[in-house]
């Protein structure tokens, strides 16, 4: 009897060490992400690096010193600092200003000094044989690394070269005339190595050997990329800006965090009754872990990196909707609620995991292949969903476990699905198809009208039109009061709706930016500015567009292989290229529809705005895949096939409908509540995501499954035509 007992006593000691060990860890966790651990306060949330338009950072601005350069030069120069900058900050930002000069922007640091020893002085950089002969340039020099290498127990420190094909032609040419001689590495005139060639490098790679110590060879491979620039600079100015949304965004964007996660929570229990309320203790956790994620990966959050967290919350809450709905239908067939718990987790692995895997191969081709903000955002969601898989799959599943065995057996705390109501939604979706191709073709009306009446298609952004820099010393104190109303004036005086603004730390001075302003404006508003306030060092600038035409290629080229992988990934998995097909074709939808809001509403397109049409992306095909799951399901029965495809369809769109509107509903909590409290610069990032979320759960429903029904129909049509066709013959 007594070990009876025991093996009873078991599973409930389980049970309460699993719930403690969850609250030990989140604890833990919390007080950590609140103080941080040891003197340097590791780990506290206060040591997420914010972004410039969060918490300002460094401001560099460079002069070209070759005469009359080229549109060519100065892109690729401005590219390729681009991506120098990026191992400060993945949201770094490089462009041009005025007709020679570079500004450079880093968030998330501040001390100018430090920046510009470490970045140094883009010079010129030459490979010369011993005689003096130029056999290349920087601009030749493709990648510079340091790396070591072992031989026979000896550590041996290199710079491992690559140049483009003009400057490996020409090296391989060079080192074979001067095998056993040096080949000089000259900066600025000043030859800073000079290894000795010992045979013809005919590959476009070298490497240079024996250098002193490893912090040698970085720093001649520092030297070697920054000479690599097509252009010479000379720093100009430099100094520490103020955040472009002000301090307050962190604040109400906190507080609209908080509040978004408890209305959750709370519907969250309403709708799904005891494992909601588990659902809403794994989300805290969630978050908790995800704050000390983008601490520990120094990820720079910015706007579009907020983004990436919502999405991945929205995501997070998403896999519990998904389980919960299996769980009911697991009890509504008359299983006991241990088995149906284990079931709903079974059954909802498939789409949660193609869901996420999904949107994380799109996530990793944005990280390699986008610049900037694109960068900050692939990582921040990739981080979330990682985190959002691991605690819907494991803390909430252990967790709602835990409390069965504790007591929480009755089926009343779990409740139990009803029957559907089917709907014919291909039928349905003739009609939806003819409405969302007015809509779309509504956007494009509004193009023409916008480009006469605002002079663009699309209301850009300074980030992808560029403007007129005005930089002036308040002689009475940058206050945000101040601030306000030069901002104010500038809107008045020259009829210009953006204005962005930056305090110079520790000076008087402000940095306003608006759109391209003529010559009698600018004068406008300099009589204006010094009638209204005290300023001086009054001076302006014309500013070429920050998102330069290698970013935005980048990003659309990123976008483009994301959905290419996506696509592969999903014909593999559901073993039907139409599946595949179907939903790039909903994608393109739902980016097509959200540009529609952006043309008619007239709302800024700029780097928020390639952040925006990402999420929506994801969270698109998030709820795409969890109907393609159940119609994979749906064709293993054989009562349902028998009565055709289309009935297929209708069943598993009208069996994930709940999951759609309420997966759908707590994401636009999240971004509703940011949209009222949020800073009026963030209003109308979010008011984009929310018509994307309604624009995604939309498609699903009425586009992506009947578009996979029609062009899987007209395949067996056809493959009927090509048999009727032999027989006859």
């Amino acid at each position: 009897m007594a070990k009876k007992r025991n093996s009873k006593a078991n599973p409930r000691q389980r049970a309460v060490l699993t719930i403690l060990a969850v609250i030990l860890v989140a604890v833990v966790c919390l007080y950590t992400v609140i103080n941080g651990l040891g003197a340097q306060h590791k780990g506290s949330a206060k040591n997420i690096e914010l972004g410039l338009d969060l918490a300002g950072g460094v401001s560099i601005t460079y002069e070209i010193n070759d005469k009359n350069p080229s549109d060519t030069d100065i892109q690729d120069t401005i590219y390729k600092l681009q991506k120098r900058v990026e191992g400060y900050s993945t949201e770094a930002e490089v462009y041009k200003e005025g007709s020679k000069r570079i500004t450079v922007e880093i968030p998330g640091v501040t001390d100018a000094n430090t920046i510009l020893e470490e970045l140094g002085k883009p010079g010129d950089l030459e490979f010369q044989t011993e005689d003096g002969t130029v056999v290349l340039t920087g601009a030749n020099i493709k990648k510079a690394e340091a790396g070591t290498t072992e031989e026979n127990g000896m550590k041996n420190y290199v710079v491992q070269l690559s140049m483009d094909k003009e400057g490996a032609k020409a090296f391989a040419t060079a080192t074979a005339a001067n095998i056993g001689k040096r080949i000089l590495i000259v900066y600025d005139g000043e030859t800073v190595s000079a290894p000795v060639v010992n045979s013809a490098i005919t590959n476009g790679s070298c490497v240079v050997e024996n250098m002193e110590s490893y912090d040698t060879a970085a720093e001649l491979a520092s030297t070697i990329r920054i000479g690599a620039l097509p252009l010479t600079l000379t720093e100009m100015r430099s100094n520490v800006v103020g955040a472009k949304l002000g301090q307050d965004a962190i604040a109400t964007s906190l507080r609209a965090g908080a509040i978004g996660l408890a209305l959750v929570f709370i519907f969250m229990t309403i709708i799904y009754l005891f494992p909601g309320f588990v659902a809403g203790i794994a989300l805290i956790v969630y978050v908790i872990l995800d704050l000390l994620a983008i601490n520990g990966f120094d990820a720079t959050l910015t706007l579009p990196g907020i983004a990436g967290i919502l999405l991945a919350i929205g995501m997070a809450v998403d896999a519990n909707v998904i389980i919960f709905t299996r769980i009911r239908e697991e009890i509504a067939t008359g299983k006991s609620v241990l088995n149906s718990i284990k079931g709903g987790y079974d059954k909802a692995l498939s789409a949660i995991l193609d869901g996420n895997i999904t949107t994380l191969i799109a996530a990793a081709v944005l990280w390699m292949k986008g610049s900037g903000s694109v960068r900050g955002f692939a990582q921040t969601l990739a981080i979330g969903i990682l985190l959002s898989m691991f605690t819907a799959l494991f803390v909430t599943k252990h967790l709602l476990l835990s409390f069965y065995e504790l007591g929480v057996k009755d089926q009343k705390f779990y409740g139990c699905a009803k029957a559907p109501k089917i709907r014919d939604y291909v039928k349905l979706s003739k009609i939806c198809m003819i409405i969302s191709l007015v809509v779309i073709i509504l956007g494009f009306v509004f193009m023409p009208i916008n480009k006469k009446n605002i002079g663009n298609i699309l209301n850009y952004d300074l980030e992808f039109s560029g403007g007129t820099s005005v930089t002036m010393t308040v002689d009475d104190g940058v206050t945000d009061e101040i601030d306000k109303a030069i901002c104010d004036t500038v809107k008045a005086t020259v009829d210009v709706k953006t204005v962005q603004s930056q305090k110079v730390l520790g000076s008087n001075q402000l940095v306003v930016k608006t759109n391209e302003l003529s010559v009698a404006d600018r004068q406008k508003l300099e009589t204006a500015l010094k009638d209204s306030f005290k300023v001086s060092d009054y001076r302006t600038e014309e500013i070429a567009a920050s998102v330069s035409n290698e970013m935005k290629s980048d990003a659309i080229t990123a976008v483009i292989i994301a959905a290419i992988c996506m696509l592969i990934y999903i014909a593999f998995r559901f073993k039907d290229v139409k599946f595949a097909g179907s939903a790039v074709i909903a994608l393109l939808h739902d980016v097509f529809v959200v540009l529609t809001v952006y043309s008619v509403c007239r709302l800024s397109v700029g780097n928020t705005f390639i952040a925006c049409m990402l999420t929506i992306l994801g969270y698109s095909i998030n709820a795409t895949i969890i109907i393609f799951d159940r119609i994979r399901e749906n064709m293993k029965n054989n009562q349902l096939m028998k009565q055709g495809l289309d009935v297929v369809v209708n069943e598993s769109i009208s069996q994930t409908f709940t999951r759609t509107i309420n997966t759908s509903i707590t994401s636009f909590i999240t971004i509703f509540v940011l949209y009222i409290l949020g800073v009026p610069s963030i209003k109308e990032f979010t008011l984009t995501l929310m018509c994307g979320i309604v624009c995604g759960a939309y498609s699903s429903v009425c586009i992506t499954g009947p578009i996979w029904f029609f062009m899987k129909n007209a395949a067996k049509k056809k493959e009927s035509a090509k048999v009727a066709s032999k027989k006859k013959k």
